[in-house]
């Protein structure tokens, strides 16, 4: 009878429209401001991240601090405990730090909207350890397929020349003199290896080549590029895009903090 009666109940949720809603396998935040409320999926790929980020949340780290830096067409950041309160004109930024290891993973990227981590330079930070103690969405702007072309070139072009200067100009000399004598196979032998091995090279170094879904979202909603690979991503806006909007096209200072501040009122857990 228990038996029966425990089948049943596994039916009945198994047909429930809502058992999915119920495990999800994500987390969410809901970052609270006085201009409106974005709602962020947290990243299972980040997962360090996720786990601080909800610590710090859930001790109220965040609460009453501002985005204190806004560039239209770039970031909105925020959450520098210095930040709270502070008066007009004060340079904010410089509060509590939280140092975790990067996790940069390729599928998680700089589209509009992205939540991520800043960090300090890499001339005194050389392993690009995020500051989780603040964290910047992305505003960014749509790019075209060309645009995208030419940021691929600008980071692949002087790694290729490298490779060449590498594994080609030893062998130019021989080369020339294979082709002179007309020793075309063993040339053509040569000329193989020297590709390959440039080809190799190439492929483990830190090249760019934008995947289909980056090239897909920089090309409709828009982001930053430019800064993948650089700085850990760990969750997107889901729900408020439009308030990151508002919050992006504020007037700001020399220091680019907002004339009129943004409060973060709160970053809480919450249900999808």
């Amino acid at each position: 009878m228990l038996r029966r009666v425990f089948l049943l109940l596994v039916v009945a949720v198994l047909a429930c429209p809502f058992a999915l809603d119920a495990q999800d396998d994500y987390y969410y935040v809901l970052i609270k401001t006085n201009m409106g409320n974005m709602r962020v999926r947290l990243y299972n790929e980040t997962p360090e991240h996720r786990k601080v980020f909800l610590q710090l949340a859930n001790s109220g780290h965040y609460n009453g601090t501002l985005f204190y830096r806004v560039i239209k067409n770039f970031v909105v950041q925020g959450g520098s405990s210095d930040s709270r309160k502070a008066p007009a004109g004060k340079r904010i930024g410089y509060g509590e730090s939280y140092n975790i290891s990067s996790e940069f993973v390729k599928d998680c990227f700089h589209k509009k909207g992205a939540l991520c981590a800043p960090r300090q330079p890499e001339s005194v930070n050389h392993f690009k350890m995020s500051d989780i103690a603040q964290f910047y969405i992305v505003h960014g702007r749509v790019y075209t397929d060309e645009e995208l072309d030419k940021l691929e070139k600008a980071v692949n072009n002087p790694i290729l020349k490298e490779l060449r200067e590498r594994f080609l100009v030893p062998h130019k000399e021989e080369l020339d003199r294979l082709r002179e004598e007309g020793k075309i196979a063993e040339y053509n032998e040569l000329a193989r290896k020297i590709k390959s091995d440039i080809e190799f090279e190439f492929s483990v170094s830190k090249h760019l080549k934008f995947t289909p879904e980056q090239r897909k979202a920089y090309t409709t909603v828009g982001g930053i590029p430019q800064l993948d690979g650089d700085y850990t991503v760990f969750g997107e806006v889901i729900e408020g895009l439009d308030v990151l909007d508002k919050i992006a096209a504020l007037e700001t200072d020399k220091n680019d903090r907002p004339l009129k501040d943004v409060v973060i009122i709160s970053v809480e857990e919450s249900y999808r």
